[in-house]
């Protein structure tokens, strides 16, 4: 039995709430069960260096843990003076997982900044972050097709992501915090719309686990998403 009494193949309840920031050209408050990530959306009319007179645009991320996000205070990155390892990978991920549903050319020299601060983490929070920034983003090039500024939408296909794993060696669908901590093996899927694949990670954490354990958990995988991509589209109405 699950922690949460869910049944393996059950996702957490998930919301998304659209136009919670006033300024932003897109933003959700995207929410995995008790998980909670804002999401903001940021349209620049410059692109990085490297990409200056290339007719082209970027999509990057940002991603932070707001200090109560969890049960004790965490200090502020930007305190430190540096960020972790593990927040720079997780934005990474994020901008790969955008990138790779964005048309460039089609977004022109613009860049689009998608910043994912957790408010409340209880596992998954990667995972929420890449469903709730595909919201935003499609909101924030919604806007700029309904104000002229570009002429077709670069947004080519969907993308979301979940998280599963092996606990108490049955394979299981959106991990809480709960069963992350505990769980045999976990993963986490990026795919798109169309079902292409984006990022796997899979971890066997307490032991190695088996090729017909992997095969379920991306089975889980695939509905999930299916799932979530619905939600998406009706976020968007």
């Amino acid at each position: 039995m699950r922690p949460s009494e869910r049944a393996p193949d059950a996702l957490r309840s998930v919301t998304f709430e659209t136009g919670v920031s006033r300024y932003a050209e897109g933003s959700c408050l995207i929410s995995f069960g008790h998980t909670k990530v804002l999401v903001t959306a940021s349209v620049e009319e410059s692109v990085p260096p490297f990409l200056k007179g290339k007719g082209q645009g970027w999509v990057t991320a940002e991603y932070g843990m707001l200090p109560r996000a969890t049960h004790t205070r965490g200090r502020r990155e930007a305190a430190a003076g540096k960020q972790t390892g593990r927040t720079q990978e997780i934005q990474r991920l994020i901008g790969r997982s955008m990138r790779a549903v964005v048309d460039m050319k089609a977004l022109g020299e613009r860049q689009v900044t998608l910043d994912c601060d957790v408010v409340q983490a209880d596992g998954g929070t990667r995972t929420a972050a890449i469903t709730g920034a595909w919201v935003a983003l499609k909101m924030a090039t919604n806007y700029l097709q309904a104000e002229g500024v570009l002429k077709r939408d670069p947004v080519l296909d969907q993308v979301a992501a979940v998280s599963c794993g092996v606990f108490k060696g049955v394979p299981v669908l959106d991990l809480d915090y709960e069963e992350d901590s505990n769980a045999e093996a976990d993963s986490n899927f990026v795919l798109t719309g169309a079902g292409d694949i984006v990022e796997i990670q899979a971890t066997g954490e307490k032991r190695g686990f088996t090729v017909a354990e992997f095969e379920a958990l991306f089975s889980l995988a695939r509905a999930g998403i299916s799932e979530l991509q619905a939600m998406q589209r009706a976020a968007l109405g």
